[in-house]
């Protein structure tokens, strides 16, 4: 996994936080809790939670929600220089879809050690294949991200 330098530690805490509550809607309507938020230029350009199953669409991860409100957003399949926040280790599918979208930074919280592919299952982004390089730091409020998920999964054995 590559590691960059934080510019502003206080800013991406700010965006992680906000993906965390993302991920809280998410959970509220049963859903996974996994939320995303995606900025470019200091400011939000898409916002994401899991929602495959209300949305009955096995690709509505947060990710891919946040990364589609964005492009239609700006009206670009391409987003470059912008930042990437979720709470969860990205798995393959979005893995792909952050190089395709040219996302220069992908910051998540809490490792997912079955289908996470930054660090937990491989490191994706680092394949010489990639025609586009995407910086990643994982960890940011990983005891949050990871304390939201056990609370929901907790909850749904009971």
């Amino acid at each position: 996994m590559r590691q960059i330098k934080i510019i502003d530690r206080s800013q991406d805490e700010r965006f992680m936080r906000e993906a965390l509550a993302l991920a809280s809607e998410g959970a509220a309507l049963g859903e996974v809790p996994v939320g995303a938020v995606l900025v470019q230029d200091g400011e939000v350009i898409g916002r994401g939670f899991n929602c495959p199953i209300s949305t009955h669409d096995p690709s509505a991860h947060a990710e891919m929600v946040a990364i589609r409100a964005a492009a239609l957003g700006l009206r670009n399949y391409r987003l470059p220089g912008s930042t990437l926040y979720v709470t969860l280790e990205p798995c393959s599918m979005c893995a792909g879809l952050i190089v395709h979208s040219r996302i220069a930074r992908i910051v998540y919280g809490a490792t997912e050690p079955k289908a996470g592919v930054a660090v937990s299952r491989g490191q994706f982004f680092n394949q010489d294949f990639l025609n586009h390089r995407v910086l990643v730091e994982g960890g940011l409020l990983a005891e949050e991200c990871g304390a939201v998920l056990s609370a929901f999964f907790k909850a749904r054995r009971a």
